[in-house]
């Protein structure tokens, strides 16, 4: 009974670690290789997410904290609790060092600027993750509607004599996980402003239109 819940805590805290593994990559490709500023450029995307967000739950009567807990959440689980934040806030500030310390701090400095990157690419990866959730109940009502447009057409299929297909069930079903899941990591790491209303908009539209393929051929004894 209790190896379900802990296999499924270890899944998601294993698919959160190669995600953010993945986004670190990606900013670091694009802050090494590709944006002149640097670093600059991602905290300036952070900073336009954020406050899209803040809009956006100002505008559903929610307050900031919606968006920036989660961000700050984050952080603290990989930078705080790690103690890489005390690391970089000690060595910042000049102060006497043991022989390992100042061994640690010529290392942290050297790659200060990727370190830094992979700091704002987390709580900029919390910001769009709480954007994100603010719209589940949109994604959560089309998909609802679909499937009772489903079942509708399911039932007068039925009464006409037409059949269930398991093949075409099994094909919507899957191919809105590939929506979701593919099309919610691509939006977390997109290198770039992201036109929310309109990307989860046609997402929310398709995964609609693949629940009423779903369950227009639902087969109950598959």
């Amino acid at each position: 009974m209790l190896l379900g819940p802990l296999k499924l805590a270890f899944s998601l805290a294993l698919g959160l670690v190669a995600l953010l593994m993945c986004v670190w990559i990606v900013d670091w490709v694009f802050v090494f290789k590709v944006w002149p500023q640097g670093v600059e450029r991602l905290r300036d995307l952070l900073a336009h997410d954020l406050a899209g967000g803040i809009a956006l739950a100002a505008r559903q009567g929610a307050g900031a904290g919606v968006i920036t807990a989660p961000a700050n959440a984050l952080y603290s689980i990989v930078f705080e609790a790690t103690g890489i934040h005390d690391m970089g806030t000690q060595f910042a500030n000049g102060s006497a060092l043991s022989i390992p310390d100042t061994i640690m701090r010529r290392s942290y400095v050297s790659h200060r600027e990727g370190i830094e990157a992979a700091m704002v690419g987390t709580q900029l990866l919390g910001v769009r993750a709480a954007i994100l959730a603010r719209f589940a109940p949109l994604l959560l009502l089309l998909y609802a509607v679909g499937a009772a447009d489903g079942f509708t057409q399911r039932a007068i299929r039925r009464a006409c004599g037409g059949r269930e297909s398991a093949s075409l069930y099994h094909r919507a079903k899957y191919l809105q996980l590939a929506v979701l899941g593919l099309g919610g990591v691509a939006l977390l790491m997109w290198p770039g402003p992201v036109l929310w209303e309109l990307c989860v908009t046609l997402g929310a539209l398709l995964t609609g239109g693949l629940a009423i393929v779903q369950w227009a051929y639902y087969k109950k004894h598959m």
